[in-house]
């Protein structure tokens, strides 16, 4: 089977819940192959139960991105499995809000293997065969940390930070190739990575997976030569402190 056989796929990492999800959920309602990832196959088996209502699934390959090696035999599998990743969608990502004084060294190797290198080696494990196919589109999920400084939060900074760093210079190296490196940044969103008490007082003033989700799509059906590049979103009152 060679590439040009092969159904070109979305691939989205932590689809398991948020923006993730949403974002799976919006793809398979406009058609796509969804190939989704997470560490748990009962919340994507939860995710297919939830669009067989709908008459739609997606494809399901468990994957814990923080490993490398996990990374590559689930992009293998996928490739077995009949699909050619057109678009990777780096959403998994974890969090800490506490200070820096108090992050045991366990939590910061989590939270930089999972929203740095987690994104790094999906990269690396799609990029030859986007390269072969003479094209494709990969899109980070960033966030607002980037733009601006927010305390207790220091190890998931330097990890969203650092994914900036490797898009922005990815994205100039993979131009000749006609591979699409986006950056979304969102600012809060109602998703599980906030307390359930913050979420409590400040969901009517968060942002919703749902609309997140539907810039993503958007973005990535953008026909010929244009490609944007870096989207900030935000609440429309701002930022939570």
């Amino acid at each position: 089977m060679t590439i040009k056989d092969k159904k070109a796929g979305i691939w989205i990492t932590g689809a398991s819940s948020g923006i993730g999800k949403a974002a799976a959920k919006e793809f398979a309602r406009v058609g796509s192959n969804v190939i989704v990832s997470a560490r748990r196959i009962s919340e994507l088996e939860r995710l297919n139960n939830e669009l067989s209502v709908e008459k739609l699934n997606v494809n399901m390959f468990p994957c814990n991105v923080a490993s490398y090696n996990n990374v590559d035999q689930t992009h293998k599998k996928i490739i077995n499995d009949g699909f050619s990743v057109d678009c990777l969608i780096n959403n998994a990502g974890i969090s800490s809000f506490k200070k820096a004084e108090d992050n045991s060294i366990n939590e910061i190797d989590d939270i930089i293997h999972t929203n740095l290198m987690g994104a790094i080696y999906c990269i690396k494990a799609v990029l030859p065969k986007m390269i072969e196919n003479g094209g494709g589109t990969i899109i980070n999920i960033s966030s607002v940390v980037t733009k601006k400084v927010f305390t207790n939060s220091t190890a998931y900074a330097a990890s969203k930070l650092g994914l900036k760093g490797y898009t922005d210079s990815l994205r100039e190296e993979l131009r000749k190739y006609n591979i699409r490196v986006i950056d979304i940044i969102p600012g809060a969103t109602v998703t599980s990575m906030w307390s359930s008490e913050i979420r409590k007082v400040n969901s009517e003033r968060m942002m919703t997976p749902e609309e997140i989700a539907n810039v993503i799509v958007w973005t990535y059906l953008q026909k010929g030569n244009l490609v944007s590049e870096e989207i900030l979103l935000r609440p429309i009152q701002g930022d939570l402190e």
